[in-house]
């Protein structure tokens, strides 16, 4: 990660962007999983690197879209823009990892149930559940880490900020809060660094799509302050680098210099 941005999404339609946001990232959800059976080792015990290989692969991506699951249209839209101005590759945590939830049900199946009452064991289900979200945040922290720049979307979904500070608030999703604090605590490399790595691998790994319970909300503090705001007219300002070649790679250096980063 170069930098992050706090972006307020309000003052600019993205519908027009979301069919082409679609499909750029429709290729996003063909991806090959296996069976359980193929992802155990010779003791038969399931291997989390082929789980994390296998259900959420690797993809190469320069910018990293952090969002509320609620705002996947604005976001789906916004990489639209960003594929046809500059022709910027994105990442969309929620598109790739939504299936978390299909990953959990084949495990608990197999281990978790309890076949006299059909119904799964609570203390085995807590573990599955732990061991996945866990897969989750260590692929999570590598595509972070892989992206040269993320752009938290703040909008009401997402952030809920305090009455003294619009950059402090809460947070209802453990995935963004998440994601915030990486950004805070990950190291800190320049675009030759990321653009070097973007063209000898692949990507590393996230998501913020899985939903607690309706009746269950859980707050967690969040700050925003060390990303650097970005608004609609920035963008409009940096769409207009277009004209003059600022495309691709070239076309962050652009908008980092224009934010003076």
């Amino acid at each position: 990660m170069h930098v992050g941005f706090n972006f307020d999404p309000r003052g600019k339609s993205w519908l027009k962007y979301l069919k082409a946001g679609k499909e750029i990232h429709s290729a996003n959800k063909n991806i090959v999983k296996s069976n359980l059976g193929k992802l155990k080792n010779a003791d038969g015990i399931l291997e989390a690197t082929k789980i994390i290989e296998s259900w959420f692969p690797a993809l190469k991506a320069s910018v990293f879209l952090s969002h509320s699951h609620k705002d996947e249209d604005i976001v789906v839209g916004l990489a639209g823009w960003l594929k046809e101005t500059f022709g910027i590759e994105s990442f969309i945590d929620s598109i790739v990892w939504g299936y978390s939830d299909e990953l959990l049900r084949l495990i608990d199946d197999e281990y978790c149930m309890d076949p006299p009452k059909e119904t799964y064991i609570y203390r085995k289900r807590n573990r599955s559940t732990s061991h996945v979200h866990m897969m989750l945040s260590t692929a999570l922290m590598g595509m972070i880490d892989q992206c040269e720049c993320i752009i938290f979307v703040n909008t009401p979904s997402s952030f809920t900020p305090n009455d003294y500070f619009e950059t402090r608030g809460e947070t209802e999703s453990p995935w963004i809060y998440s994601e915030i604090a990486m950004t805070r605590m990950l190291r800190k490399r320049s675009p030759l660094e990321h653009r070097r790595q973007y063209a000898s691998e692949s990507a590393s790994l996230s998501l913020e799509h899985l939903q607690e319970s309706k009746d269950l909300s859980v707050i967690y503090p969040t700050d925003l302050l060390h990303l650097t705001p970005l608004s609609p007219d920035d963008l409009d300002d940096w769409a207009k680098f277009e004209s003059n070649g600022m495309r691709k790679a070239n076309a962050l250096d652009s908008l980092y210099s224009a934010k003076k980063i």
